[in-house]
């Protein structure tokens, strides 16, 4: 072990018996972690919790509103991260002509306070006192990384490469990498072209509804675009690869990714998180079709190994024993249905994740899968077809009009879609689901009122609700 390793453990511990004591004597803080894929609603999330946490009148499923007597934001305890810019995405939001924030492009944070008078005699006695809620937003595709943390580079082409084969978005990086011979002494032309394409792949394979998309910089490098470590793809291994050559350089390059990229993120930020939320845009999957299906559902069991540390080795290490108490699995963009079918999104996440979160459950964490709209975008309304009422929603559009639609009724069993993901199935057998993008609702607020939501007062409860009592 190194003597920087050393130094990292020594300051770990250091900073958890500091903050255990803090709790413990003054103000207790609770880092909430927000992750999820892009487009899974992030921003929108924290947005709407936020603003309903801080104007409470949508919030009935909090049990302990009553006894928050006041909320407000402070500036964040971490001076090197940038701060989740709330006001103006709310502004988005809340525009005449409202729009959709800026998506999340590194980590951010922010700091919300709730001044809580807890019930009963201990209440009455040490009157109020204050919770720091500490959210931080985090891309989901960098939670992917974990699974490079304990692979070699080899094993990573070697897998990467086999998984791309087949796809139409990888056509025009499959072709570079077989004309190109890695054990040529290495180019730096030669690395910026490889690395170029398979960036310009992973964008194509995401547009297209895959899930699957690392190294997660790559998609989302921040000030790191262009940079030797996010300068590498993935090459067939050569039988002896030589000294110089390009194999070597991308092999070199892909373990400073890993030792200079994944693991400060890890270690500065997820191994303070208290508890999670991963949000999914499970409908957007379903509208792509089985495959991307079946690639959500393996991608998210990818993403939840960074909350069974006993399975990685790397981040068993870095934890030493901690663990996320709780974690929320959320399908967003549930106002895109009927609220009678909510049930059955709820149904279909929970059969997606079974396999990871029993993993989680037995761990220790407490989870939960809801069907949620942070914001919610469509009215519901019934529309006669060919002499039956369907249940629609209707919204607004880019182009502004309004548009009402029936997506589809989702099955009663989930195994009616993870079934065909699993088989391959290259698309659905008995009808097609369609999802529209909706804009933002233009909205009315009164005074004491968070935007309009689905469920994100019982997101509220799971979450924080025993810190407030």
């Amino acid at each position: 072990m190194s003597l920087g390793d050393i130094a990292d453990r020594v300051t770990r511990q250091l900073e958890m018996s500091q903050r255990k004591v803090h709790q413990a004597l003054f103000e207790p803080v609770v880092r909430l972690g927000v992750t999820g894929l892009s487009r899974a609603g992030k921003t929108v999330f924290i947005t709407s919790l936020v603003a309903n946490l801080l104007d409470r009148g949508r919030m009935p499923g909090l049990g302990a509103n009553s006894a928050i007597e006041a909320a407000f934001l402070q500036p964040q305890p971490d001076d090197t991260v940038a701060r989740f810019d709330y006001e103006s995405h709310l502004a988005a939001l809340s525009d005449p002509e409202p729009h959709w924030p800026q998506s999340t492009r590194a980590v951010s944070q922010l700091r919300l306070s709730l001044k809580v008078r807890p019930g009963g005699i201990l209440g009455a006695l040490s009157g109020p006192r204050t919770l720091h809620v500490d959210i931080v937003d985090y891309p989901g595709e960098w939670l992917l990384d974990l699974a490079l943390m304990e692979r070699s580079y080899a094993d990573w082409s070697k897998s990467t490469l086999a998984r791309i084969s087949p796809r139409e978005s990888a056509t025009g990086y499959n072709a570079l990498s077989d004309l190109t011979d890695s054990n040529i002494p290495h180019d730096e032309a030669t690395a910026r072209s490889l690395a170029e394409s398979f960036t310009g792949y992973l964008h194509k394979a995401r547009a297209r509804g895959y899930s699957d998309c690392t190294p997660g910089r790559f998609i989302l490098p921040g000030d790191l675009a262009g940079s030797p470590a996010l300068t590498f793809a993935p090459l067939a291994r050569p039988e002896r690869p030589a000294r110089g050559s390009l194999w070597r350089e991308m092999e070199r390059r892909y373990n400073a990714y890993k030792s200079k990229i994944v693991k400060p993120f890890f270690r500065d930020h997820f191994a303070r998180i208290d508890r999670q939320v991963v949000l999914v845009d499970v409908l957007e999957a379903i509208h792509t079709g089985p495959k991307a299906v079946e690639d959500l559902r393996q991608t998210m069991a990818d993403i939840l190994t960074a909350f069974r540390p006993g399975r990685n080795a790397f981040l068993t290490q870095l934890l030493r024993g901690r663990r996320v108490e709780k974690i929320l699995f959320a399908a967003s963009k549930a106002d895109h249905l009927h609220h009678l079918q909510h049930p059955r999104l709820s149904a279909v996440i929970e059969a997606m994740l079974r396999d990871a979160r029993d993993r989680a459950d037995f761990a220790g964490a407490e989870t939960r899968a809801l069907s949620i709209a942070a914001m919610r975008a469509t009215t519901e309304e019934e529309v006669r077809h060919d002499g039956h009422m369907l249940p629609c929603v209707r919204g607004r559009l880019a182009t502004g009009q309004q548009a009402a639609l029936y997506p589809g009724e989702l099955p009663e069993d989930p195994a009616h879609l993870l079934g065909p993901a699993r088989a391959g199935a290259g698309k659905w057998l008995d009808t097609d689901y369609e999802f529209m993008r909706f804009e933002p609702a233009r909205l009315c607020l009164k005074p004491g009122e968070g935007p309009p939501h689905i469920r994100m007062d019982q997101v509220a409860e799971f979450l924080i609700g025993d810190k407030l009592r």
